[in-house]
């Protein structure tokens, strides 16, 4: 199984507030990826903080060793799935959030996020709430 971690993911661990380091030796790095736009997002977080030096630094000590996918291969999907939620009166409000989902859709993984009331709209989206689990 291959996953793609979403950014609420990421940051609950960067907080402490899971144990993703144990459940990411469980599977094997070499199944974690993430989007750009978590990167984005995890930069900006770090950028907004009280210390950005010090968030910065372990935004890059949490980036070590992950892959990190491209959004462009995907752009194709995000436009249709974001019309199909449109006309069916369920837009997925956050860009992000859909570029998230449609990554992980296109590049046959499963999203792990805590978010599943707004993922779950997507059409073939796998997910799994690895933060469900760490309780």
């Amino acid at each position: 199984m291959r996953y793609l971690l979403d950014t609420s993911i990421c940051v609950f661990f960067l907080r402490g507030k899971m144990n993703l380091d144990i459940i990411v030796k469980q599977i094997g790095l070499e199944n974690c990826y993430i989007s750009e736009i978590t990167v984005a997002e995890l930069r900006f977080g770090a950028e907004n903080s009280d210390n950005p030096t010090k968030s910065h630094k372990a935004v890059d000590e949490f980036l070590k060793g992950l892959t990190i996918l491209p959004i462009f291969s995907c752009i194709r999907r995000y436009a249709s799935e974001k019309v199909r939620l449109r006309k069916i009166g369920k837009p997925l409000h956050d860009e992000f959030d859909l570029m998230i989902g449609v990554t992980a859709i296109e590049n046959q993984l499963i999203l792990v996020t805590d978010n599943l009331k707004d993922f779950e709209r997507l059409e073939n989206i796998k997910i799994e709430n690895w933060f469900e689990r760490n309780l």
